[in-house]
């Protein structure tokens, strides 16, 4: 294992709000000798490696909410940390389009070699922060998950929201949010969409659901996050709605 090479960057960790921010797809590096998996260079630049525009939005967010954030330091196509490791999409052979040479003969060894080295560790940073939360305040934080989605998937339908909210069991919180959103009457929500929240074995299920602890899951389009101005301007309209939530 390269001793360089962290799965995960702890932010803001003096942050001492009820917050807990997580960023499963912050970057679109690989680790050390895993290059590109054999795609051109110009494929880790595009959503499929990645959410474009969260690393910045995550972090103007957990300094406006003064809360600690948890981010992913490794690019989804080497393993996913937002599935289960047991789930068939944990690393993924083809995505939008884009056959993953770097994946195709990825058999155990290889996947075990992964999770020890990226999925592993972002997951057990994410269990630290939470059972701080909970020693600290004898209740445990509130999970913000932030992710991006883009305007349109190869093939189909252009994606009309700004903003989603992804939700499973937890609809109080969900619905605050909502609520809070759809306030403002230029934004079009997504009410999970464009994807939804109900899936087992993912980041917020696994950290959140099984915890019972309040929590949610936004996506932002990610036209809208693309530079660092829009990536503060968006950090500054999202903190009021999720400051709601205490």
């Amino acid at each position: 294992m390269d001793q360089n090479f962290k799965a995960f960057d702890a932010f803001n960790t003096s942050g001492d709000s009820r917050f807990l921010i997580v960023c499963d797809h912050a970057s679109n590096s690989s680790p050390p000798g895993y290059g590109t998996l054999g795609l051109p260079k110009e494929e880790f630049e595009r959503h499929i490696a990645y959410d474009i525009g969260v690393d910045g939005l995550v972090r103007a967010l957990a300094k406006r909410l003064n809360c600690p954030a948890i981010l992913s330091c490794f690019s989804r196509l080497i393993i996913d940390p937002n599935r289960g490791e047991d789930d068939p999409t944990l690393i993924m052979k083809l995505s939008d389009g884009a056959i993953i040479p770097g994946n195709r003969q990825v058999d155990d060894t290889e996947t075990e070699k992964r999770l020890n080295l990226c999925h592993r560790p972002y997951h057990d940073a994410i269990d630290s922060a939470i059972k701080r939360s909970e020693a600290e305040s004898g209740r445990g934080p509130i999970v913000i998950s932030i992710h991006s989605f883009t305007p349109q998937l190869q093939g189909r339908p252009p994606r009309p929201w700004h903003v989603g909210v992804l939700y499973d069991w937890d609809l109080n919180t969900a619905n605050v949010l909502l609520e809070q959103f759809r306030s403002e009457s230029d934004l079009c929500v997504g009410d999970n969409e464009p994807y939804t929240g109900k899936l087992k074995g993912d980041c917020m299920w696994r950290h959140a659901t099984q915890r019972r602890l309040p929590h949610a899951l936004l996506e932002v389009r990610n036209d809208l996050i693309e530079t660092q101005d829009h990536q503060e301007a968006w950090a500054t309209r999202l903190a009021p709605h999720i400051q709601s939530l205490v």
